[in-house]
């Protein structure tokens, strides 16, 4: 298989001793440092285990309308933690989006390069739990009605429909690998029926964090706050676990107020509200123009300027969102500092 022009990869590709040309089109990761992204479907439902060993359940899901079950293979369940896979092929596709790049739903990636990107060791081990993630995610099968992108069809399909190592090193370690990603979550990429993640995300260890985060990123987003009951939380969260062990290790959370950019807080009633650590701003965000990022494009060459945007925007936030009475400017100033220009 091989990249098209348009798709800026051919050249890169041949270089990392992807397959020559006429065999195929695929999306090439080659982005720097995109800006993690997650599908809003997934975020909603609970389509992974939390478990840490191999999840044989059947999975089912009602709410609101939504059907969902999971069904694992001998492998077990995807779990939480096998979505980092996802996770950075949806932010490479939404970053080369952005950018105007065509994208496929094959993409080839640099194994090092996933793992790097989502904060995990490069050791011989995450390697070879890497394929193992790759094999459940392929392996877990979804029969559900939820929609994405406008199209709400009961259908059954894996996470993943394929993969396939593509080139190994001496040792036998897997260096590039094609992932062919389901329709279903193609077409939430194209839609761009997804929502930017903390990068600290990839930092929670404990499988009820990052499932409880995807919830309050999900739920409260720019509120005030997202209250919700422990037993409806327990149910979108997906947990196996009994109420009363639930809500044990959800007043864990609130007292060491693990997650990234979201307190938590248990209120009488049996709920949990969810509030922004930073505080909603009163300034609408600053827009900039397309000119002003192509000229930031060629303060710093090769740079993912949406990712830089994102940073500034982060940097705007912290300093109290204030007025600026150009935007433009301020931005381009911040990069010339960050690139060393005077």
């Amino acid at each position: 298989m091989a990249s098209g022009g348009a798709t800026g990869g051919a050249v890169s590709a041949n270089a990392v001793g992807y397959p020559p040309e006429g065999q195929g089109d695929f999306f090439l990761c080659d982005l720097f440092d995109a800006i993690p992204k997650n599908d809003l479907a997934s975020m909603e439902h609970p389509l992974f285990s939390l478990g840490t060993r191999p999840d044989l359940r059947v999975l089912s899901y009602q709410h609101n309308g939504a059907q969902i079950t999971v069904t694992p293979s001998v492998k077990g369940l995807a779990t939480i933690h096998d979505k980092d896979i996802l996770i950075f092929c949806i932010s490479q596709l939404m970053a080369a989006l952005n950018a105007g790049r065509q994208v496929s739903r094959v993409l080839h990636l640099k194994a090092h390069d996933l793992l790097v990107a989502t904060n995990r060791e490069t050791s011989g081990d995450a390697y070879r739990r890497l394929r193992e993630a790759f094999e459940r995610l392929a392996g877990t099968r979804i029969t559900t009605n939820i929609e994405t992108g406008g199209h709400e069809v009961t259908s059954g399909f894996g996470l993943i429909e394929s993969w396939e190592i593509v080139r190994k090193s001496r040792g036998g370690r897997m260096v590039s690998v094609a992932v062919t990603l389901s329709d279903w979550l193609y077409r939430a990429v194209l839609s761009k029926s997804v929502l930017t993640l903390s990068r600290g995300y990839f930092s929670l260890r404990k499988p009820l964090e990052r499932r409880i985060y995807e919830l309050a990123r999900k739920h409260c987003g720019r509120q005030d706050s997202w209250q919700v009951s422990v037993e409806t939380l327990l149910k979108k969260s997906g947990s196996a676990s009994p109420r009363r062990v639930f809500r044990k290790m959800i007043r864990d959370m609130i007292e060491k107020q693990p997650l990234p950019d979201y307190a938590l807080e248990e209120l009488p009633g049996d709920l949990i509200r969810v509030t922004p650590k930073t505080p909603v701003l009163e300034a609408a965000p600053p827009n900039l123009r397309a000119e002003t990022l192509e000229e930031a494009r060629r303060l710093m060459p090769g740079a993912d300027v949406y990712a830089l945007e994102a940073d500034w925007r982060a940097m705007w936030a912290r300093m109290g969102g204030r007025r600026l009475r150009s935007p433009d400017a301020a931005f381009l100033g911040w990069v010339k500092k960050r690139s060393g220009h005077s």
